[in-house]
């Protein structure tokens, strides 16, 4: 990278900014979540089926049928909801975001500011210290730090980076602090490049959900335009029918075969979610972490900060049995006034430790997650503070007994020693034995709504899992008073071998002594068993982690690092809300699978009886407004009215085969009803009214079945919205029965409805009982896989089939 030198002394001025952002070379994200106005209208307005809309409007306009477009205000107001509320959404998440925007410290005339990430341009003098992601490709300017570059090249260790070096966007800073200057920004960092590329890749990042219903409308699009074709050549040149009548029945099948209001209601209800989230302070940088979340069965938590306050305080000093002076305070006070306070336990101790001799340190050793102590360098010797288990090495059994003690109490324990030699961020490795000094003895107090939040996740089946660098003895010891099950179950990680994880995994809940790596690898574990795994964290050490999970959340108390690295932040870093962001995930699961099974019971039935129509070479019984009428009151007012029910049940098995089993019933029942209706109406001599009349009505009393069985077991809310719907339909049939093609029918086709009515809802409540079953067996095999057994399957199906579909 060549770039001219800013001024080190004064930063960039305010016209060079200026300059800078009239020349594009501002840090703008190339993977920025919201979409423009104009995208969102032009998404939602041109669609593949809303052309078909068009096409089908136009050839109805074209042979006079008018009255059959009354599908059209349905789609221009599916349209218009669907623009309104994306575009409420956006500003609502837009403001959020703004205010949660991460910021970080620059040089501009000659002051230090703080300016959003996204507001840098080419040339900044950026100051990076501890917990920082690095926002943009630069060089060291100025000072020293050490980077993790694990998420751009998967490697975990910590580089050291001088003056001149360069520094990739996308890494964050180990320990340290120094002055970069901006070469690359916006689009043309590296991390850029990278976003750009995985774009490219496709879209695998969608959740189950909206993948299957994509799924689901892309094989519709197919299937649509050659049978609709096949339906209009064998009416207009087999049957010899009118254009008239081609058209019309050609067009009631493919609208029955489109589920209109689908992808929409999904869009919404994602989008209210994600709004109804931020009002509850929680942001989402990725739509399908909500239902995500919903499907979690594993929980990984660290202690600080998740399961205690942010906040860490000393409590007392211990001095070691060997150590005979009494001026341990002052050693640590001289550690402190030397060492700067950019992590948490840093700030406890040099607030705690006021009081020192003044002494001036020749250099100091940062802190690392690897190494786990940090050091001061006076003349020959270097005082180090850090983990007993790191510092002692060999000598740990023989001062163990000094300090355990205040571990199993659940205090955090810093041994205090002094290393006979002078040690560099280069050459930090310890090969001598120290001389310990004495104990420092930090707590954090454990959070007022921990034990009630863990305890709502036991109820729920999801097993919390505690994940912490802290000694296993004092992390049990914390867990077991937050109400953690199973926190007794404790394992040092140093103790794991390299092939063990999935075995500790399976017979432990907490860890203690874990290395950044290792959380990846105990996630990773997690996943290999069949977990759906999320992963919270507040830390640079938890990047890794967060980044494996199948979603992260991050606390915005912790570094912008972890904070922009995650799929969910807790903008209060209040912890108590994660059942909000579960039971909102659940909600909109839920509710879509519902609704998709109301939608595609009209798809399944308007695609078996166009096959029925091309085989027994008839016409396609139904017209376009009668379609209309039907998924207006048996699909589309239920479906929305129940979107808005707080649903908070757990989510079991997998979109696809929740929303066939519950589907498939409804759409066969229509078929066969239908089906033997037209074939009834041909030796009856039935007109093609009564039959179209007759087959409407049908249509309606399944429909109400299927809503019900749905709904089960039916509470106010549910039965209300069926009240509703019902009460609407008899409405429109008694006050708009011409807009719908309705006509009076005769007394044989009455007693035709009537005896099918009564088979329907025989085959109906037959073929749910069946499918419930064999949904029960699916989501039993699911879980246990191989390991189930004959009597587990037989035990399953015989509970779906009696248990309420709900």
């Amino acid at each position: 990278m060549n770039e001219e030198k800013t001024n080190l002394n004064t930063g960039l001025t305010a016209a060079q900014v200026k300059q800078k952002i009239e020349a594009g070379e501002i840090n703008k994200a190339v993977d920025d979540q919201f979409k423009t106005n104009k995208q969102i209208i032009a998404e939602n307005l041109f669609t593949y089926f809303n052309l078909i809309f068009l096409v089908l409007s136009l050839l109805l306009i074209f042979v006079g049928a008018y009255k059959d477009l009354t599908f059209l205000p349905v789609i221009v107001l599916n349209t218009v909801i669907g623009i309104v509320q994306e575009i409420r959404a956006k500003k609502i998440l837009n403001k959020l975001n703004v205010m949660n925007a991460t910021d970080i410290g620059a040089l501009r005339d000659g002051k230090e500011v703080q300016v959003p990430i996204e507001e840098l341009v080419k040339g900044d003098i950026v100051l990076l210290k501890t917990g920082d992601q690095i926002p943009a490709d630069g060089q060291v300017v100025k000072g020293n730090i050490r980077v993790n570059e694990s998420l751009l090249t998967g490697e975990a260790d910590e580089i050291s980076k001088d003056v001149g070096d360069e520094l990739m966007s996308g890494s964050f800073v180990v320990s340290g602090s120094a002055y970069m200057q901006l070469e690359e920004v916006g689009k043309n960092s590296y991390i850029s490049k990278l976003t750009i590329k995985a774009k490219a890749m496709g879209s695998s990042e969608q959740s189950e959900m909206v993948r299957s219903i994509n799924k689901l409308i892309k094989w519709v699009g197919i299937i649509i335009i050659p049978l609709g074709i096949a339906l209009f050549s064998m009416s207009y040149f087999v049957n010899r029918m009118s254009l008239y009548r081609s058209i019309v029945s050609m067009e009631a099948a493919i609208i029955g075969m489109i589920p209109e209001g689908l992808y929409l209601l999904t869009t919404i209800a994602l989008a209210l979610s994600a709004v109804r989230l931020a009002r509850k302070e929680v942001m989402l940088h990725d739509m399908k972490s909500v239902e995500t979340l919903a499907r979690v069965n594993v929980l990984c938590v660290d202690k600080t900060g998740t399961i205690t306050e942010p906040k860490m305080s000393v409590e007392k000093t211990v001095s070691s049995k060997s150590f005979k002076a009494n001026n341990l305070d002052q050693i640590i006070g001289d550690f402190a006034k030397n060492m700067p306070p950019d992590n948490a336990t840093m700030k406890a101790i040099k607030n705690f430790f006021a009081n020192n001799t003044g002494k001036k340190a020749s250099s100091i050793l940062p802190f690392t997650s690897v190494n786990k102590y940090s050091g001061v360098i006076f003349n020959d010797h270097t005082i180090l503070i850090g983990a007993p288990e790191m510092v002692l090495r060999d000598q740990f059994d023989q001062y163990k007994d000094e300090f355990e003690q205040y571990a199993s109490t659940g205090y955090r324990v810093l041994i205090v020693a002094n290393y006979p030699d002078v040690l560099t961020e280069d050459d930090s490795k310890l090969t001598k034995d120290v001389e310990v000094y004495g104990y420092i003895l930090l707590a954090n107090p454990i959070r007022k709504e921990a034990k009630s939040t863990f305890e709502y996740f036991a109820k729920q089946g999801v097993e919390i899992k505690v994940i912490s660098g802290d000694n296993p003895v004092t992390v049990s010891r914390v867990a077991q008073q937050a109400g953690i099950k199973n926190a007794e179950k404790y394992i040092d990680a140093q103790k794991i071998e390299e092939d063990g994880y999935e075995e500790a995994v399976k017979n432990y809940n907490v860890f203690g002594r874990v290395k950044p790596e290792q959380k990846r690898k105990f996630v990773k574990a997690l996943q290999n068993l069949g977990n759906t795994v999320a992963m919270t964290g507040d830390g640079v050490n938890d990047i890794l982690a967060m980044k494996k999970a199948d979603c992260s959340i991050a606390m915005a108390s912790g570094n912008s690092a972890a904070v922009q690295a995650s799929q969910v932040v807790l903008l209060d870093s209040n912890f108590a809300k994660m059942p909000d962001v579960v039971n909102e995930g659940r909600q909109v699961v839920n509710n879509i699978q519902r609704s998709a099974s109301l939608f595609l019971v009209k798809n399944i039935f308007s695609f078996l009886m166009a096959i029925f129509s091309l085989i027994m070479i008839i016409n396609y019984p139904l017209q376009p407004s009668q379609i209309t009428l039907i998924s207006a009151f048996t699909i589309g007012l239920p479906s929305f009215l129940l979107a808005l029910e707080s649903n908070h049940n757990r989510i079991r098995g997998q979109f696809i085969p929740n929303v066939l089993s519950r589907a498939i019933p409804g759409g066969v029942t229509d078929m066969l009803a239908v089906s033997i209706l037209v074939i009834a109406g041909g030796y009856i001599s039935l007109d093609h009214n009564d039959v179209g009349t007759t087959a409407t009505l049908l249509l309606v009393a399944v429909g109400a079945m299927v809503l019900y069985h749905i709904s089960a077991p039916l509470n106010k809310f549910r039965l209300l919205v069926m009240l509703g719907s019902f009460l609407g339909l008899i409405l429109a049939i008694i006050f708009l029965h011409d807009l719908f093609s309705l006509t009076m029918i005769s007394d044989k086709a009455i007693f035709i409805l009537i005896v099918l009515f009564c088979a329907a809802t025989t085959i109906f409540r037959w073929l749910s009982r069946i499918l419930d079953g064999v949904r029960e067996v699916l989501i039993i095999f699911d879980q246990k896989g191989k390991n189930m057994t004959f009597g587990d399957l037989r035990e399953a199906y015989q509970r779906g089939r009696k248990s309420p579909s709900n």
